[in-house]
This record gives C-alpha cells, structure tokens and sequence, in this order.
C-alpha cells in the first residue's frame, strides 16, 4: 500500500516504522523538515507540507490507499484547535476529493465526551465537549462523517484516551517531581491508552475498520485517580500526593467517566500488549531505571543529555 501518515511524530513515526516492516511505502508529513533524518533512517519519506495551508497540500504525491491522520496541535488554545484539525481536515477532503484513498483514519479525542459522573460511555453515548478546543474536535469528526454521507470519503474516526508511553507519561513525570496533586476525594477516572497499542489499534483499523464508524481508543481499565496514584506510591516507595487546593480543582475543570473498547476488540479483534495501566506504567518505569533516569533508592535522577 501507499501509505500517507499526516502529524508523523511520537504516535505517527513509530506507525510509520511498523509499516515499512510490513513492505509499505511510506510517506510521513511534517510542517517543518527538523526530523526529516529521523524518518528517512526509518525508510520513511519525508514530506514538508503545513496540513493548514491548502497551497501545501497540492504538492501531495496522491493517490494513496491509506491515509492517517495523526496531527497535533503544538499550541493549545481554540484558534490553534481550529486551524489545525477543523480547517486542516477539511483541506484534505478538498485534496483528496479526485483520488480518495481507501481508508482515511483521524485520531479525535475521548474529550468529546463531557460525562461527569464517572458513568460507562461507548462510541453511541452522549457526546457532551466540556471546552472549546473538545467542541472543536467533535465538530471535525462531523464535518468527515458528513463527507462520508455525502460522497463515501472512507472515515474512520477513532477517540483516543490519554496517551502515555516512552518518553510521555505525564502523570508518573508529575508525581515524580512532586507536582502531582489528587483532586477532591480522587474519585474521578482517567482513561488512558499505551501508544504502541494505539499504533497497533491504527493498523487494526486500516484493515478491519468500517468507513462512517466511530471507536473508542482505550485501555481496559479506566481507574480512579486516587487508587492509579496509590498504586504508583507502593510501586515506587513514595508517599501519596497531597490534594488539590480549591482554586486548583476550579482550574482543572475535569470530566469523570468509564470510557469503553468493547467495539475496539469485539469489531477489530484487537488484542491489547498493555491491557491495564500496570503494564504500561511497569514497562516505563523499568526503561527509566535502565537508562539511568530513575533510581529507586534515592529518587529520580537527572535526566541525562
């Protein structure tokens, strides 16, 4: 297959890796050429284009059969929302409008869901966004079920929990410098996703997935904060965070729900590498002691250069 990986950065590059292996000829799309080696040394080619520049985007080698859609946003404000994933979206529609690949996967968010009361959501529950930049979300997983509708553009829309991994694992890094704070009674859940099982959920659904479907990226044990935080205190013989302080909790703002990914591994037949937290978080903290980035004994080391 020729393959396009749009955002090919911390969940697109090693995606892109995985399908070299596979044979495919890969393409990974970056806004500026500061890690062009990086994909070239993994058999990718690299593409320089600004996914928010219509301009740009007519420089594609289309056609291809596969596209992904992994692209972030590096500012974190509604404009950026915006620009990057609502406008961005709709001008690869327009690009591919002549040369529609056969699959087009987009990584939206389980923001989209709003859900406070830490009740059990799947792909069919309300989707409430809490934010502007989560409304934003949902609203380019409209405009790309629209096009499906509309002329068959083969979305498939896949809401991706909290992504951790190597290198990226936010709440181990905060409670490690003691930032970490448990908000009100810690009984809100947090839903997460190991990034090597979203890479492999990603290949899933370029071969299993339904084009117009929706499914929910996630591991199969969302967990409190307070129980995630105390399992991470006996794991690494530190004492538990203190709580949030009133204006703290105000600024957080956080949902509460039980995301589910019955559709993930009854419809993909997907099954997981790290089914729970404890797996994940294991694997990462072993590779942190063994690049010397982690000492046990005497607290987190320095990171090295």
């Amino acid at each position: 297959m020729r393959v396009l990986i749009v955002g090919c950065g911390y969940v697109g590059l090693p995606l892109a890796s995985k399908l070299v292996q596979e044979g495919h000829e890969v393409f990974g799309m970056r806004r500026s050429g500061e890690g062009n080696e990086l994909l070239s040394n993994e058999g990718v080619t690299p593409l320089n284009l600004d996914v928010t520049k219509p301009a740009d985007l007519q420089r594609l080698p289309i056609p291809f059969d596969w596209v992904i859609n992994t692209v972030s946003s590096t500012q974190g404000g509604a404009d950026a929302y915006r620009a990057v994933y609502l406008q961005g979206t709709a001008n690869l529609i327009e690009a591919f409008k002549e040369h529609p690949p056969r699959r087009y996967i987009y990584t939206s968010s389980t923001s989209v869901y709003g859900q406070i009361d830490g009740s059990p959501v799947k792909e069919t529950s309300p989707t409430l966004p809490p934010s502007d930049t989560s409304r934003i979300l949902l609203e380019t997983e409209e405009l790309l079920l629209k096009a499906h509708r509309a002329s068959n553009f083969p979305a498939i829309i896949l809401r991706v929990a909290g992504i951790y991994g190597p290198d990226r694992s936010h709440y181990l890094q905060q409670y490690l410098k003691d930032e970490a704070r448990i908000t009100g009674k810690g009984d809100h859940m947090i839903n997460m996703i190991h990034r090597d099982d979203l890479v492999g959920i990603i290949l899933a659904a370029l071969r299993s997935g339904r084009p117009g479907e929706i499914y929910n990226v996630v591991d199969d044990e969302p967990i409190a904060q307070i129980h995630f935080f105390r399992w991470l205190s006996e794991t690494l013989g530190k004492p538990m965070p203190p709580h949030a302080t009133e204006e703290e909790k105000r600024k957080r703002g956080l949902t509460n729900k039980r995301v589910q990914n019955r559709r993930v591994k009854m419809e993909l037949g997907y099954q997981f590498k790290h089914p729970t937290f404890r797996q994940g978080y294991t694997a990462e903290i072993r590779r942190l002691e063994e690049t010397g980035q982690l000492n046990l004994d005497s607290g987190p080391a320095e990171p090295k250069n």
